[in-house]
């Protein structure tokens, strides 16, 4: 992002290939010419190549391939198709004008102490889309305990049934499971009503297939170093509980195929220390009452545990000292692993994709839903990848987002991009306060006097000092949704009054007369709180990365849950 102003027009992303600074509209044509220079065999992503070049490659690699025994046709096609993109040479397509997109964000407070700010930033993309198929999950206080909030970012896919159906009910159904092993985890009055509405559903036949979760052997050291199984087991469970219920195809409009979803959830929780919270009596109390509790056994320096479970599409990225860490897996057509399952097991992958859809339907290989279609729901199953990491002040963001995000930018790409976005908000920020309290010293130390108004001298300093002051385009002020704006300058001799008149004109997000101190000027100038300054940054990163992913040529619906852990006050 450039660094002189806020305009959007000006981020730009880091190709994680080539290291080469790449305007977002122009960011889809660069990866597929990347693509097509690797599948036509150049070593190198910046190569330049002419049309000669070009000529001889692909002739050389044709006449390799029909030399192979099994000859591939769609390899020969990926091949000619390669060879005429990099051949006409195209212009790169403006899918978008950053400036003119208006996404606005929402921040959430979360009573976390690991957690300083969260919001949730979502687009339609109404060029591509008609309708929004993603939900989000924050709750505060979950299973009744403090410091534990539970995250969620639902992706749907062919109808917003499936999506709505999961947000509402998958945190209950995991709550439920957690209840059963640790009793610290409580469920209200009306949560038990809902989960003693699904027993009709949950039969017995159907809770002996789901002891797959829970009986599989297992030996004294696999459980020392896989504290947190009985929480994958709680996540298993529950997944596998809500397609269940999405079986009865409530709400659902289709006779023939339902809709369906990926998801990406998380739990956070915080780990009590002795030296923070408590006497040592609460602690052993604490140990006692949760044996199976994660709580009770945790490396020391650790604050907290994010508990992490994915399945279809949904991605989570940890930022752990500015490097990027992929929380979740790739339930797709282009994971290897995920393409032999499904053939295994008899299914059918299409080639009229790049990486085949799951019986020429579906990209996603794991997911939620998708029932009607028996044929498809055999290879698309409920089994979401599970797992468990510590965190502390080294961790710096947690970034929850749905396919319209990774379809365009890789998890490299978005920690680049977020880093670079939250410290240009910061030394915007700054610049204001500084500003601010520039223009406070000046205007207080030199009294307002009838002597000094009838000194000229008096009079061209403080001309002098308001060309100091607004000179420099770059001065941002915080509108009502907390982003920075760019601010028109404001002569300051208007204030410039002679003693006994009106009290002059206050700036804007003023609530009272200014008193000759310099800190509470600034306070009633709407001076931001530590608080604020980081749900405003959060709520303007989630929006930079909208905008970024649509000018980048997205095609699905955006929604991006972004966390700012304890980390983030150390860039």
């Amino acid at each position: 992002i450039a660094p002189e102003n806020d305009d959007s027009k000006h981020i730009s992303i880091f190709c994680s290939a080539c290291q080469q600074t790449i305007d977002p509209c122009h960011l889809l044509f660069h990866k597929k010419t990347h693509k097509a220079l690797t599948l036509l065999g150049f070593d190198s992503p910046q190569r330049q190549t002419d049309k000669k070049t070009l000529l001889a490659q692909r002739q050389k690699l044709i006449s390799k391939l029909t030399k192979i025994p099994k000859y591939s046709e769609t390899h020969r096609q990926k091949i000619d198709y390669s060879f005429e993109f990099l051949m006409n040479n195209h212009t790169p397509t403006s899918y978008c004008d950053l400036a003119n997109i208006n996404a606005p964000s929402t921040f959430k407070r979360v009573n976390n102490s690991l957690i300083k700010a969260l919001s949730i930033c979502q687009d339609k993309n109404s060029t591509w889309q008609g309708d929004m198929e993603d939900r989000f999950i924050v709750l505060d206080n979950y299973g009744n305990r403090s410091d534990t909030c539970f995250l969620g970012l639902v992706d749907g896919s062919h109808g917003v049934t499936a999506a709505e159906t999961v947000a509402a009910e998958l945190p209950l159904l995991f709550l439920d499971q957690l209840a059963q092993m640790d009793s610290s985890y409580k469920k209200s009055k009306d949560e038990q009503q809902i989960l003693d509405s699904f027993a009709t559903v949950i039969t017995a036949d159907y809770r002996e297939k789901e002891n797959i979760f829970s009986d599989k052997p297992g030996n004294d050291e696999t459980n020392k170093t896989n504290t947190y199984e009985w929480i994958h087991k709680a996540y298993a469970k529950s997944f596998w509980r809500m397609d269940r219920l999405l079986r009865l195809g409530r709400n659902e409009v289709s006779k023939v195929r339902w809709s369906g979803c990926s998801a990406v959830t998380c739990l956070v929780e915080r780990i009590p220390s002795e030296e923070t919270d408590g006497t040592e009596e609460e602690e052993r109390k604490h140990s006692e009452n949760n044996t199976r509790s994660p709580l009770a056994r945790t490396a020391k320096g650790v604050a907290g545990l994010l508990h992490i479970a994915n399945i279809g599409n949904a991605h989570a990225v940890l930022c752990k000292n500015g490097k990027s860490h992929c929380l979740s897996r790739e339930h797709s057509t282009s994971n290897i692993s995920e393409r032999k399952r499904i053939l295994q097991n008899g299914g059918n992958i299409s080639t009229n994709e790049p990486d085949g859809l799951v019986e020429g339907y579906l990209r996603t290989t794991r997911g939620l839903g998708h029932h009607g279609d028996p044929v498809l729901k055999r290879s698309v199953i409920p089994v979401p990848h599970t797992i468990s990491v510590p965190i502390d002040d080294t961790c710096q963001f947690l970034i929850l987002a749905s396919n319209g995000l990774w379809e365009v930018l890789d998890y490299n790409e978005v920690l680049a991009l977020t880093l670079t976005t939250f410290t240009h908000y910061l030394r915007m920020h700054e610049r204001v306060q500084q500003n601010r309290t520039s223009l406070c010293k000046f205007q207080y130390l030199m009294p307002l006097t009838e002597d000094n108004l009838n000194d000229s001298k008096a009079i061209h300093d403080l001309q002098d000092v308001t060309e100091i002051l607004y000179s420099n385009r770059d001065i941002f002020l915080t509108d009502s949704k907390g982003n920075l704006k760019q601010n028109k300058p404001k002569s300051l001799l208007k204030t410039v009054i002679p003693v006994g008149s009106k009290p002059p004109p206050q700036f804007e997000g003023d609530t009272k007369t200014h008193p000759p101190n310099c800190e509470s000027q600034t306070a009633g100038r709407g001076r931001v709180t530590s608080e604020t300054l980081y749900d405003n940054a959060a709520s303007y990163i989630s929006e930079q990365l909208v905008k970024t992913a649509l000018a980048a040529g997205s095609r699905d619906n955006i929604t991006i849950l972004i966390v700012l852990l304890n980390g983030c006050d150390k860039i």
